[in-house]
């Protein structure tokens, strides 16, 4: 019996629209991630490493999808084909079984850095756009979360004993945020 075609996609922010990346891609199940490809820790690809099989194809728009460095694409790979589970790739139309040809692992290797090397040059070229705006006067960075009053009034309820994770919700921060607040001085 074959195994299933298992999708998985990744989007990096809420408006870029993951069903492009499969669309015309004949998949029985897919796993959506809204993360950074930064790392592996992504919840629906854990999920996707737990729920597929021996037999099981992981059908994936490109390498950049499913990893950002080589080193995570290749582990992610091996660990997938060494479970008899085939990783397709549909921009690169490269398929891996785990019975590869060398040359099979030079092209993941290839193309893995490729990716790599893309998105560094593009976080370089946001680098040098931000330094530049800066300089004109134009960036000024994130909105702050909260204004001096809030930060004031939390302060103090804090010093009055209130959970702090109960006043991060109320203020639709994260805790790691209020903790900032706290943190900076007066």
């Amino acid at each position: 019996m074959p195994g299933q075609r298992i999708g998985y996609t990744r989007v990096s922010s809420l408006d870029q629209n993951p069903a492009r990346q499969l669309d015309q891609t004949q998949v029985d199940r897919v796993f959506t991630d809204q993360a950074s490809g930064k790392d592996v820790h992504r919840p629906q690809l854990g999920a996707l490493l737990a729920f597929a099989r021996e037999g099981d194809t992981v059908v994936v728009h490109s390498m950049d999808r499913l990893a950002r460095n080589l080193d995570d694409l290749r582990q992610l790979v091996s660990g997938l084909t060494r479970r008899g589970i085939r990783v397709e790739f549909v921009k690169e139309g490269l398929t891996f079984t785990g019975e590869d040809a060398p040359m099979s692992n030079l092209l993941l290797s290839v193309m893995g850095a490729f990716a790599e090397f893309e998105r560094s040059l593009i976080r370089e070229r946001q680098r040098e756009g931000i330094a530049l705006a800066r300089k004109q006067g134009k960036y000024r960075g994130r909105k702050k979360a909260l204004s001096a009053e809030q930060v004031q009034q939390l302060r103090r309820r804090v010093q009055a004993g209130e959970s702090k994770a109960a006043l991060a919700r109320e203020l639709g921060i994260s805790r790691e945020t209020l903790y900032q607040y706290l943190e900076r001085p007066e």
